[in-house]
């Protein structure tokens, strides 16, 4: 026991070394403990359990315990002092103590800054859950906005904290001189803002919402995002489209998924010997084909003799497919094509050339 109380290794005692090394070790004993107990208070404030409580823990344990490391390590090092010996410079003044506090205040801010951000992708994964299903689809698009939005505050929350605990910086002067400068950095950013509002814009009059389809300028595609600054479009042919905000809400924009139907037009050119006979039996025949089909009976087809052509006489043919998803339409108008052409091979009907 004296030998115990007589230890010194670093001008430390053996109670000193004692409660720093089992401070430490206590911490990461319980640090398991404490994550878990901060994950469950977490998932019962949230006001519906639709999600996982596995993946609750698993967002918020890394971040967690490495603030708890950074916790109990403050806690063990007041045990502990600098020797003498060592003629280190006061915390106060630049040094390696200096260093170090500012290293760790660092490191605190930025592990808190993982906190806040884990807690938040904790309700942007409760919102995913919440609003699911087609008739959420206006809902849907906020997630990836609100979580970049967000991301946004937290990280300028964070950096403001930082610049004024780390490096004395007096940020109330720096957010006035960032008004002042406010200005010129809108002139020079001029498009970015633009794009900016026009994001704001589309949220709030929801032209169009993720999943639907839309055509603008000439572009079709599905919409995949929308973003600060511009929407991306998943075109027909698989190619990533991004279009700037400012140009969806300056131009004529249609969304081909508000539609009910999808139209369908098209000529039978046929050679210049068909009789009027043929021509006259075969248009019921094509409106019955087109009526078939379960796609097409709410809205009446228009099956014509549209007129003569130069080396042909014209069937004008219009149905309309009673179908947003394209893919389906292109189905229905392949099927009924292919029953008008064994139709018109039953009726010895030829099509004619362009080129004589």
């Amino acid at each position: 026991m004296q030998t115990f109380s007589n230890f010194q290794l670093l001008d430390h005692s053996a109670l000193e070394l004692t409660l720093f090394l089992g401070t430490i070790l206590i911490g990461l004993i319980l640090k398991r403990f404490f994550s878990n107990s901060f994950s469950k208070i977490v998932y019962r404030f949230l006001p519906e359990k639709i999600i996982n409580f596995q993946d609750c823990i698993d967002l918020l344990r890394k971040p967690f315990e490495l603030l708890l490391f950074w916790v109990f390590l403050y806690i063990a090092v007041q045990n502990l002092h600098i020797p003498s010996s060592w003629n280190f410079k006061p915390v106060g003044e630049f040094g390696i103590l200096f260093i170090l506090q500012k290293l760790f205040d660092t490191s605190v801010i930025l592990t808190i800054t993982w906190v806040i951000i884990r807690l938040m992708k904790v309700g942007i994964l409760f919102a995913t859950e919440k609003w699911q299903g087609l008739e959420q689809k206006s809902k849907q698009q906020f997630i990836p906005f609100l979580n970049d939005l967000a991301l946004v505050f937290i990280i300028a929350g964070s950096s403001f904290v930082l610049l004024g605990r780390v490096f004395q910086v007096d940020v109330m002067a720096l957010i006035t001189g960032l008004g002042l400068s406010g200005l010129a950095l809108a002139l020079a950013a001029r498009e970015t803002l633009e794009n900016l509002f026009a994001s704001f814009t589309i949220f709030l009059d929801l032209p169009f919402v993720v999943g639907d389809t839309i055509q603008t300028g000439g572009i079709t595609g599905d919409v995949e995002k929308i973003g600060f600054r511009s929407t991306k479009l998943r075109a027909v042919d698989g190619n990533l489209i991004m279009i700037p905000n400012r140009l969806l809400t300056s131009a004529s924009l249609e969304n081909l998924s508000e539609r009910n139907f999808r139209r369908a037009k098209f000529n039978l050119s046929c050679i210049l010997e068909t009789s009027a006979e043929q021509i006259e039996a075969i248009l019921p025949l094509i409106e019955h084909i087109i009526l078939e089909e379960p796609l097409c009976k709410k809205k009446a087809p228009k099956i014509i003799f549209e007129g003569f052509g130069a080396y042909s006489l014209d069937i004008s043919v219009t149905f309309w497919v009673n179908t947003a998803d394209f893919s389906k339409f292109q189905t229905v108008k392949q099927n009924i094509n292919l029953q008008i052409l064994s139709l018109l091979n039953s009726n010895k009907i030829e099509l004619a050339s362009s080129v004589k």
